[in-house]
């Protein structure tokens, strides 16, 4: 009988899992998605996701596929520009508390079109329709420092890291957040998928 994978004991194991599975995704010898009954039938009875993920709601970043992560290994969290608004921190509070999963993950890309909408009302004064707005307002801050002097492409790369860093410090400081990281049990990290080559960067 296949059995589900076990869930690492500690949010270094985690994160090493998920560096792991990304370097599978990228040699192309993921082991997923195929999946046994057997595990379904063992997930129906309930989850036990090894790490939280925040990302992107782009069709081109699915973090169980570039993470080469089965059934019941992650738990998503996708929006476009992977903001913490108030049902996402929500939901990461849900993950925290009734899952307990030891590592929290924000996850952006390059060239992500949520990122360029900010960076055009910030530099431009583009507005969007109301509710992309609401998004938008919510990246602003965490664009702050972006250099307008950069070119281009090197502007829009450094947007994408410095939004990831403003969700990473939107969960730090909840106080939740604040709890779990000084009681030792959970680690949070950030990273940048790329579109080109498959290779998620993880943040220092």
């Amino acid at each position: 009988m296949t059995r589900k994978p076990t869930r690492p004991r500690s949010a270094a194991a985690a994160l090493a899992r998920l560096v792991a599975g990304n370097a599978r995704f990228v040699a192309g010898t993921a082991r997923f998605p195929t999946v046994q009954k057997e595990v379904l039938a063992s997930l129906a009875k309930g989850q036990s996701p090894f790490a939280t993920i925040l990302g992107c709601s782009d069709s081109r970043v699915p973090p169980e596929l570039i993470f080469d992560a089965g059934f019941g290994e992650l738990f998503t969290v996708r929006v476009a520009g992977n903001v913490v608004l108030p049902a996402v921190a929500g939901t990461l509070q849900y993950a925290g508390v009734h899952l307990d999963t030891p590592l929290f993950v924000v996850l952006g890309h390059d060239r992500c079109g949520a990122v360029e909408a900010a960076l055009a009302a910030k530099l431009h004064g583009v507005r969007q329709k109301s509710r992309i707005e609401v998004i938008i307002r919510s990246m602003l801050p965490g664009l702050a420092a972006v250099d307008r002097a950069l070119p281009a492409e090197d502007r829009l790369h450094a947007a994408v890291e410095a939004n990831v860093r403003w969700s990473m410090r939107r969960i730090l400081e909840s106080p939740e957040g604040r709890a779990r990281l000084a009681r030792g049990k959970t680690q949070l990290v950030g990273g940048v998928y790329e579109l080109a080559t498959g290779r998620v960067r993880f943040l220092r």
